[in-house]
């Protein structure tokens, strides 16, 4: 429940953070009216657009329904889950389009008005064993006071931003440099899979020693060690159990006070 929580959070800043319009948001079924840059980008129709353009037309972006229930997976739309060819599609985007910003929230001050740093991130907590799943968090860091938030692209996709500062605003420098914020993130995270259940791992593991048992009765001649070792080393490579963290992207967000 947890994870599609996760999921759907992170599909609703993705698309709002795009400037489409969420119609539908309930019980794990999302629809999305794409902007026409979106339809480019994820519904793979390049002769459509190629044809509308030369015809000088304005062209009709198309609405996606996204499901992250699996309970509701039946019905119309598209199931979309850790690992599924769409949500890859989308992180790959970001890594590739956005991995890094800088922006500004945007407001009309009275008076001169400070802005305070957050470092935003976007990180995959992959989890690799004998079977493999994923999670997506979204954590900002207030690089003054140390102050963290969760679901932070959910806020940011609510907030007027853009890549210059506002009249009448000015930056306040960061008490917490960047690498040393990333940690405190880091940290956060490496306590929540602490404390999360490991039986997967120990299946893995048990998993392991069954695959190795039945390759040491298979390979029984000397001769055939070095086949035998080729084999283990990729059986340990598939069931070892691993976590991992990758930053899908992030940035610099200047914001004022009243967001945490």
């Amino acid at each position: 429940m947890a994870m599609r929580n996760h999921l759907n959070k992170f599909l609703i800043s993705f698309f709002q953070a795009n400037n489409c319009k969420i119609l539908h948001n309930n019980d794990g079924i999302i629809t999305i009216q794409l902007t026409e840059k979106m339809d480019k980008v994820l519904m793979n129709r390049p002769f459509y657009w190629h044809y509308i353009k030369k015809m000088g037309y304005p062209g009709d972006p198309m609405q996606l329904t996204l499901i992250t229930n699996p309970h509701k997976r039946d019905e119309k739309g598209e199931w979309i889950h850790f690992g599924s060819p769409r949500l890859q599609q989308i992180i790959r985007y970001l890594q590739e389009n956005e991995k890094y910003t800088k922006l500004f929230q945007q407001i009309t001050p009275i008076v001169h008005t400070p802005l305070y740093p957050w470092l935003v991130t976007n990180i995959k907590i992959s989890y690799k064993g004998k079977y493999k799943r994923d999670e997506l968090f979204s954590i900002g860091l207030n690089l003054i006071n140390g102050t963290m938030k969760s679901d932070m692209m959910q806020t940011l996709a609510q907030l007027p931003l853009n890549t210059t500062i506002s009249d009448f605003c000015y930056t306040l420098s960061p008490m917490i440099k960047l690498k040393s914020g990333y940690k405190r993130i880091e940290t956060v995270l490496d306590q929540y899979v602490e404390n999360q259940d490991h039986g997967w791992a120990v299946d893995s593991l048990q998993a392991l020693e069954e695959e190795a048992k039945l390759l040491e009765h298979f390979y029984k001649t000397d001769t055939e060690d070095e086949q035998m070792e080729r084999e283990l080393e990729e059986i340990t490579k598939r069931y070892q159990p691993q976590i991992t963290y990758q930053v899908v992207n992030g940035g610099l967000f200047y914001l004022t006070t009243d967001i945490a």
